[in-house]
């Protein structure tokens, strides 16, 4: 574990449904977020939602034209499913999107959680398989980074003789950071293999702020499979303060920094009101610690 609270970052983080899914709007409150002193911009990533009368938004050319529009925020998708895509076209993305950016890109990679998004397409949509894609997934992409040539033979991944070039700004790789919702416990365990977690808790809703007891707990289990979560091991975490003076001075978000956050993810969408309500958010800034 670390040995203590280190620095944190705060993002926008938005859906890209709804209310929320024009990409115009997106990558307006993405310039926003940079404009107002925020260091990360995150969107949802799905191709369908549970109400399909609601707009999506494409998360990878909603990201692409954030690269283009901003010079300092990270950004991506928390988080991809992975299990959707074919890794070759992620591979090009996110090389292409790190390197617009120079190098600001973050991968999230998740299971998901609308089952109709794989099966309304002929897509397997069992937990099992969407893991074992997802795995076999971020390791072919590992190896395709480096850019040396690469032979995978996996379950559901095959890459035979490919060499793709070029690599990525970030080295050794662009950050992977993982999902999971708690108490599941599987995808901690991958998590720990990469750069970092977004947990999520089955005991809060959408809306709602995991205690930092539920945060400390969570990385206490993720310690016993990587010994060291301090340094270059991300954890983001979405919650939500309301622009008060007391929230700036940092005073709601400072206990989970105390147990090893690392990102504050500042949730916003339709449970919290309109669009224009989710700007007004943005521009009165973080909730940064005083």
């Amino acid at each position: 574990m670390s040995s203590g609270p280190g620095r944190l970052q705060f993002a926008v983080g938005v859906p890209n449904v709804g209310p929320f899914g024009e990409p115009l709007l997106l990558t307006r409150l993405a310039v926003a977020a940079e404009e107002s002193g925020w260091d990360g911009f995150f969107i949802w990533d799905h191709l369908l939602y549970s109400d399909q009368r609601w707009p999506v938004a494409d998360p990878t050319v909603v990201t692409a034209a954030v690269a283009a529009l901003t010079s300092r925020v990270r950004f991506g998708v928390l988080v991809n499913l992975l299990a959707r895509r074919r890794v070759g076209k992620v591979a090009r993305e996110t090389v292409t999107l790190d390197r617009l950016s120079a190098g600001r890109l973050i991968l999230g990679a998740g299971l998901g959680s609308v089952a109709e998004e794989f099966t309304s397409f002929g897509e397997p949509a069992s937990p099992r398989e969407r893991a074992s894609r997802l795995d076999e997934s971020l390791a072919a992409l590992a190896a395709l980074w480096r850019g040396e040539p690469v032979t995978f033979a996996g379950e559901h991944v095959t890459i035979t003789d490919v060499t793709m070039l070029p690599p990525p700004v970030q080295q050794p790789r662009i950050p992977v950071w993982c999902g999971g919702r708690w108490p599941s416990q599987a995808p901690f365990r991958r998590a720990a293999r990469w750069d970092g977690v977004m947990p999520t808790h089955a005991g809060y809703r959408l809306g709602e702020t995991m205690p930092p007891s539920e945060l400390a707990a969570i990385l206490r289990y993720l310690s016993g499979y990587r010994a060291d979560l301090a340094g270059p091991f991300a954890v983001a975490l979405e919650g939500r303060t309301d622009g008060s003076a007391r929230d700036r001075g940092g005073q709601r978000v400072a206990p989970y920094r105390e147990v090893g956050l690392t990102w504050w993810v500042e949730a916003l969408g339709w449970w919290r009101g309109t669009p224009g309500q989710a700007m007004t958010r943005i521009r009165q800034g973080p909730p940064r610690l005083a």
